[in-house]
């Protein structure tokens, strides 16, 4: 899983250059729960791509009790995705991240009803998220988005738009 050519080593080495309290590549590899979260979401995403369900929950749960970062199995995460002082994570099924996302501690991205179709949001590429955020529904962050700490997302967000608040309102663009 850590090969050179691997996603996963992409992604320490991201952190690394994203991380300045990281030191060394060996720290984020053994240190660093947001990437262990990770690794065990790439395992789970493909038992639950070949539709061996209770054996993903199984391995999503695992991860759970290990870093305290709930990630649903079904969920489609992009490439080089940082969760730093990821405790209290929640990361629901139809969530869908792009690439060089950043997510802060204790941010839910959630469903906003029962129903079986996409119910939980979208983050495109570079999309920054803050200690405690909560974005819920299925909303479209823009490219390049940021979403200030504590603030309650119950609308789409346009590319390169900082948004604070309950209910999130915009506050600049970049």
């Amino acid at each position: 899983m850590f090969s050179k050519e691997n996603d996963m080593f992409d992604t320490a080495r991201s952190i690394l250059k994203r991380d300045p309290a990281a030191k060394n590549l060996l720290e984020v590899i053994l240190l660093y729960p947001g990437l262990h979260a990770l690794f065990y979401y790439r395992i789970g995403n493909k038992l639950y791509q070949w539709k061996r369900y209770v054996l993903a929950r199984m391995v999503s749960q695992w991860a759970r009790f290990i870093t305290g970062i709930e990630i649903h199995p079904g969920a489609t995460i992009g490439k080089r995705l940082f969760i730093d002082h990821g405790i209290g994570v929640v990361i629901g099924e139809t969530t869908i991240i792009g690439d060089d996302c950043t997510i802060y501690h204790d941010v839910t991205l959630g469903g906003k009803n029962g129903s079986n179709g996409k119910r939980h949001p979208t983050l495109q590429d570079r999309v920054v998220v803050g200690a405690g955020a909560i974005v819920i529904g299925p909303l479209i962050i823009g490219h390049d988005a940021k979403i200030g700490a504590g603030a309650v997302v119950v609308k789409n967000v346009e590319n390169g738009v900082t948004v604070v608040g309950n209910p999130a309102k915009p506050i600049s663009k970049s």
